[in-house]
């Protein structure tokens, strides 16, 4: 469903008409914003404070969002570094990107009650690694270097996984059996990148093995598809999204890559430049996998205010998947964590 951008003070028919006039518009991509896997993350959080009274740390952030962040903060989140952070016989939360199966056994030492608020679609892709671990193959991880949810994945199977940063790192890959290597990605990279680098392997290892289905989540391919076909159209695309958000990094990227003649990535509307708008008479605006709506609304207002109201959906992908919530909060969390300091 599409949220128009709040009323702005009233114009006169002159001033109603020159906007009209001058070819202002925005286009807004369908879908945008918040996926199952962050909606079931950032639930997770607010269900556990609930159910459990604060404090409930969170290892990492929960989701890369600053806004998100702040709002569960003021709630009675807290978020570490460490799970070795977290005082004894109290609640911690996995966050949505996954983490490697020591910090499960740091979490057990600690005398700590777990939620896994694990993407499933990583879970699907740390399944994978195991999997083709325990077969022996050699298992190339395309992903960006020290992102959470490669260090999770390269937890699974560290003697097994080489991490693969984009085509260019392709002639640095070394394997023990060109015959039986596999490869693997994170779920939130560039489509396009992914199998420039695909290929390139390809062509040092022919008989490189794909993973049973695509590794990049569908939240990621439906975005970058609404925003390759109105990055065409726009003269600039505002992509709303945090730096440390790879899937908003992308989009910015794909929208360039698509024919936008600028794109930038702002956290809140606050942000944007109006510099940015001189010459521009169409404006795209999408928002990464783990925005709020809330904050695009603030975008589309902040144009409105400037002329650009008149708001065109652009429609890659209908989207209906949701994700059950962790196990975990149907059981008595405090009391387990309790229990476990005084055994």
């Amino acid at each position: 469903m599409t949220s128009s951008p709040s009323p702005t003070p009233a114009a006169t028919p002159g001033e109603d008409a020159a906007r009209r006039s001058d070819g202002r518009k925005v286009l807004l991509a369908a879908p945008r914003g918040y996926c199952a896997g962050v909606d079931r993350a950032v639930i997770a959080v607010e269900k556990a404070l609930e159910q459990y009274g604060a404090p409930v740390y969170v290892r990492h952030e929960i989701v890369h969002n600053k806004y998100v962040v702040k709002t569960l903060e003021k709630k009675g989140a807290i978020f570490v570094d460490e799970t070795e952070e977290v005082p004894e016989g109290n609640i911690v939360i996995f966050s949505a990107h996954g983490v490697a199966p020591v910090v499960h056994d740091e979490a057990k030492r600690g005398k700590l009650a777990t939620i896994d608020a694990t993407c499933p679609l990583v879970t699907k892709v740390h399944k994978e690694a195991v999997r083709y671990a325990k077969e022996d193959y050699d298992i190339l991880l395309i992903g960006h270097e020290g992102h959470e949810e490669v260090i999770g994945t390269s937890g699974e199977a560290p003697e097994h996984i080489t991490l693969v940063d984009g085509p260019e790192d392709v002639a640095n890959v070394e394997v023990r059996d060109p015959d039986r290597v596999v490869w693997l990605s994170q779920t939130t990279l560039s489509v396009d990148e992914t199998m420039e680098t695909v290929d390139a392997l390809k062509g040092r290892y022919p008989n490189l093995l794909s993973p049973p289905s695509d590794d990049i989540c569908y939240a990621t391919q439906n975005r970058q598809t609404a925003v390759k076909q109105m990055g065409a159209e726009a003269d600039l695309v505002i992509v709303v999204g945090s730096k440390n958000s790879s899937n908003s990094v992308r989009l910015v990227e794909v929208a360039l890559g698509a024919g936008a003649r600028a794109a930038h990535l702002v956290d809140y509307a606050e942000e944007i430049d109006e510099a940015w708008l001189e010459g521009v008479g169409t404006v795209g605006v999408t928002s990464g996998a783990s925005v709020p709506e809330i904050l695009v609304h603030g975008v589309l207002d902040w144009l409105a205010q400037r002329g650009y109201e008149d708001v065109e959906t652009i429609t890659a992908a209908e989207e209906s998947i949701a994700f059950s919530l962790p196990k975990e909060l149907r059981r008595d969390l405090r009391a387990e964590a309790k229990a476990a300091t005084e055994g």
